[in-house]
């Protein structure tokens, strides 16, 4: 059985629901949460990415310059 919501579920059945629906409605809700909070891990993980790579292209960027500035410079 997976876990449930139980301040969902107990509103719920105070609301007048049956007990199954109550339960279903509870359970989703509890999955809706687990599975948000999987993305919410996603989404950290690409952004610590994002900035390892705006890091590499202002390196990569500053370098050309530079080599570029010393080709026609000098």
């Amino acid at each position: 059985m997976s876990t449930i919501v139980t301040e969902i579920y107990d509103a719920l059945r105070e609301a007048g629901a049956s007990e199954e629906k109550a339960r279903k409605a509870a359970e989703v809700v509890a999955n809706f949460d687990s599975k948000n909070s999987d993305v919410q891990h996603e989404f950290a993980l690409l952004k610590g990415e994002f900035s390892t790579v705006k890091w590499m292209l202002a390196t990569n960027i500053t370098l050309t310059l530079l080599v570029l500035g010393k080709l026609f410079l000098h």
